[in-house]
């Protein structure tokens, strides 16, 4: 994006709606859970972009970084929901107005990070993980993925009304049968996300 050096005003919002926002939501959107490996800086939108997905698995040498005060801006591409969610509203306030990096370590700490590995070896770690999940039981994961995020905006009464039904779902499906027969068998079970 170009900078205003000319005095004349820019529409900084105009890349959020065309690029940012879109991708904000259609992560959040995503039936299937998605995972973010960090293995480098995730500074400004990046690190929110991070912060859209649903796992998160960091580089030990990587970092987050909320760094738009330092430049006169508000965090943006869902930064500002996501963060205190995560962390909390005056942690969210703290790093955000003090542009502090974030180490992976600290991030696992803070709960932003599901896991941390050592560099050498984070992409073959990366790699197990999005296997052994990508094996699981996608209907489910996607009706867990449906309730929690919809958490946040039910009462109670209405988020386990909706647990009911979602296991009502789950617990019709191939994915469940499988899952209790190889319980039953003593053998890892093989979804198929029906």
């Amino acid at each position: 994006e170009r900078v205003a050096t000319d005095n004349k005003p820019i529409d900084t919002g105009a890349s959020l709606d065309r690029d940012y926002n879109p991708l904000v939501r259609r992560l959040v959107g995503f039936k299937l859970p998605t995972i973010a490996a960090v293995n480098g800086p995730a500074v400004g939108a990046g690190a929110n972009l991070a912060l859209a997905c649903d796992i998160l698995l960091f580089a030990r040498s990587a970092y987050l970084q909320e760094v738009f005060t330092r430049i006169g801006l508000v965090p943006d591409a869902g930064g500002t929901w996501f963060l205190p969610r995560l962390v909390g509203l005056k942690r969210a306030l703290a790093l955000s107005l003090t542009a502090e990096r974030i180490a992976a370590d600290e991030c696992e700490k803070l709960g932003i990070a599901w896991k941390v590995f050592d560099d050498a070896v984070f992409a073959a770690e990366v790699g197990k993980f999005a296997a052994a999940l990508s094996a699981g039981p996608t209907l489910a994961y996607r009706l867990t993925k449906q309730a929690l995020n919809a958490s946040y905006g039910n009462d109670l009464a209405t988020q386990l009304d909706l647990e009911r039904d979602s296991q009502r779902q789950a617990g019709q499906s191939a994915d469940f049968r499988e899952g209790v027969l190889a319980f039953l068998q003593k053998r890892p079970a093989r979804f198929e996300g029906k």
